[in-house]
């Protein structure tokens, strides 16, 4: 199955996808964002030219499991997404993914300055393996 992760941010919007045989997830960029109007066309007509079957969408729940201010603002924005491009929708949580990342790239020596361009689409990586894989599903 080809899918898409998105890990949606105030500011940007980290995007993995499947590979050819649709169990590795592998990443695909970052998107700045605009508006929440300008995300949803972006977004949906990005999905469609990549002709995935699926939307995994890491969700920002509180500590606590419950779903805050920023979880609702990303569901909004997933849900019309998956509306407009027509495809299925899973939220996977996110409440760890961007603190595993900038971990792993602290190990692997990468410069702080070079990190955040590739945090986002390495969470969206994250996010999307973990749902491949059936784990952290909301």
């Amino acid at each position: 199955m080809r899918a898409v992760g998105l890990d949606v941010g105030e500011r940007r919007v980290g995007i993995a996808k499947t590979d050819e045989t649709g169990t590795l997830a592998v990443p695909h960029g970052v998107y700045e964002r605009r508006s929440f109007l300008e995300d949803l066309d972006f977004l949906s007509r990005l999905l469609t030219e990549m002709g995935v079957e699926a939307i995994v969408v890491g969700l920002p729940l509180n500590m606590d499991g419950t779903e805050g201010e920023q979880a609702q603002k990303v569901r909004a924005l997933a849900e019309a997404v998956a509306k407009k491009a027509g495809l299925p929708l899973f939220f996977v949580d996110e409440r760890w993914t961007t603190k595993e990342v900038e971990r792993a790239m602290r190990e692997a020596g990468e410069k702080p300055s070079r990190r955040r361009e590739k945090v986002d689409a390495l969470s969206a990586v994250l996010i999307l393996q973990g749902w491949l894989e059936g784990k952290n599903r909301v």
